[in-house]
């Protein structure tokens, strides 16, 4: 037994994201320490990070090797500005990562969050077309139930529809194609479903209705992580990849969940074979350590852009902290050890045993659905009569007490460990669901 929870912090002052305030400050869960693939409370409790953190600690909790390098280039260079300017890090990173990329994704934007690189991969994608002479497209295609971040634009090209409500504006020009799940079709499907491709389908509807000479680019996430964990049917995104080329449409991918080893091979894109012609990425980029993100262009996208004399500056967007050398010397640390230990690829060795331990779970009290690919899963719930979500927060709640962490989208427990994980610690995890979920029945 563990002593009581013992808070003495002033919680009054911080204004919590993505947060039931109130609640949460009523009854808090605090984590003060974290190693490997576990979290330490403020009492002293190990708690089995299900989620990566926010899906983002793709190297495990503390290595010292981030650590040192990001004091090492504290010491040294603590900042520098990026326009007009640069610094030796940032352009080694850079070229790391294309190094990783799929063939083709030649250059790197970077920024600080997948929020930023997703709005900076929409205006990209605008003044592509403008940039060759197409300037009348300018309108974006989202998708159903995607989430790309808490920007304007990645809000209006979202389909979370409780992150838009509130905000009512969104930006103009902007529709959505239909999202890929059908829990009739779909259910307890292992990996890929194979119902599903022709909803594709949905982006030759909107070519028709808006035209295809107005449209910019489509942006989807290869596996929609926020909503849920909805994994893409067979031959979904080949299809939607054929239906913009024949448009001349942009197709961006969302990555900022799926990149850096979350499927198995270093970005989704590659494990799917379907090659966008933008890239967005933040979170395992740093192993969350330091806040950044990357937007990686294939260099017919960069190069339209390289017209006019040379003292124009071609593209006028970017950041106070684009490249900052903190997050960049974060950045390489952690390629190194993904490289050194092979964590982008160490997803697909396990891919089955986590496969097997998720729908284990199959036949629980309230599973509706279970959902996997990679080191990503899905246990969708039931929901409790006219109280949506209740179920899925008494399950986080329970789970933290147990001894697990994960995230929820209203009654969807989402899972995505870090990639360190081992088998013992999967079996740990359905074994605490399992419970948690006889517990919340």
């Amino acid at each position: 037994m563990y002593a009581p929870l013992r808070n003495e912090l002033d919680l009054s002052s911080y204004w919590m994201p993505f947060t039931a305030n109130r609640q949460f400050k009523a009854s808090p869960r605090l984590f003060s320490g974290a190693e490997g693939v576990f979290y330490r409370t403020i009492d002293g409790r190990d708690v089995i990070d299900g989620s990566a953190g926010l899906w983002c600690v793709n190297a495990g909790h503390a290595r010292p090797e981030i650590a040192e390098a990001v004091r090492r280039q504290m010491l040294e260079l603590d900042y520098a500005p990026s326009f007009q300017m640069g610094h030796p890090a940032a352009f080694q990173f850079a070229s790391r990562l294309r190094a990783i990329a799929p063939a083709g994704f030649d250059h790197v934007f970077f920024t600080n969050s997948g929020s930023e690189s997703v709005d900076t991969a929409l205006k990209i994608a605008v003044a592509y077309h403008r940039a060759r002479g197409e300037g009348q497209r300018t309108r974006l295609i989202g998708r159903e139930r995607g989430y790309h971040g808490v920007g304007f634009g990645g809000t209006s090209v979202g389909g979370m529809v409780n992150n838009r409500r509130a905000f009512t504006v969104m930006l103009p020009g902007v529709d959505h194609i239909k999202a890929t799940h059908d829990l009739a079709k779909n259910a307890f499907s292992r990996g890929q479903p194979q119902w599903g491709a022709d909803l594709a389908g949905s982006l030759e509807e909107l070519v028709a209705l808006h035209g295809a000479d107005t449209i910019a680019a489509v942006i989807v996430e290869p596996v929609a992580g926020s909503t849920g964990v909805l994994v893409p049917p067979v031959g979904y995104l080949e299809a939607l990849r054929a239906i913009c080329d024949k448009y001349g449409i942009l197709l961006i991918f969302d990555e900022v969940i799926t990149g850096f080893g979350r499927l198995g091979q270093p970005f989704a894109s590659q494990y799917f074979g379907v090659l966008p012609d933008l890239m967005t990425t933040a979170k395992g980029i740093t192993n969350g350590t330091v806040p950044m993100g990357a937007v990686f262009a294939t260099g017919k996208v960069h190069d339209a852009f390289m017209q006019g004399g040379d003292a124009i500056i071609e593209l006028f967007h970017g950041y106070t902290y684009s490249g900052h050398p903190i997050a960049c010397a974060a950045g390489l640390a952690t390629l190194d050890i993904y490289e050194r230990e092979g964590l982008l690829t160490r997803a697909g060795t396990l891919a089955g045993v986590w496969a097997d331990a998720l729908h284990s779970l199959r036949g629980c009290p309230n599973v509706i659905d279970i959902r996997n690919l990679g080191f990503m899963g899905a246990i969708e719930l039931a929901s409790r009569p006219g109280a949506p979500g209740a179920r899925g927060y008494e399950a986080l709640v329970a789970a933290f007490d147990a001894g697990l962490y994960f995230r929820t989208s209203a009654d969807v427990i989402s899972l995505s460990p870090p990639l360190t994980i081992e088998a013992k610690h999967i079996e740990r995890i359905a074994e605490l669901l399992r419970g948690v979920l006889t517990k919340i029945a």
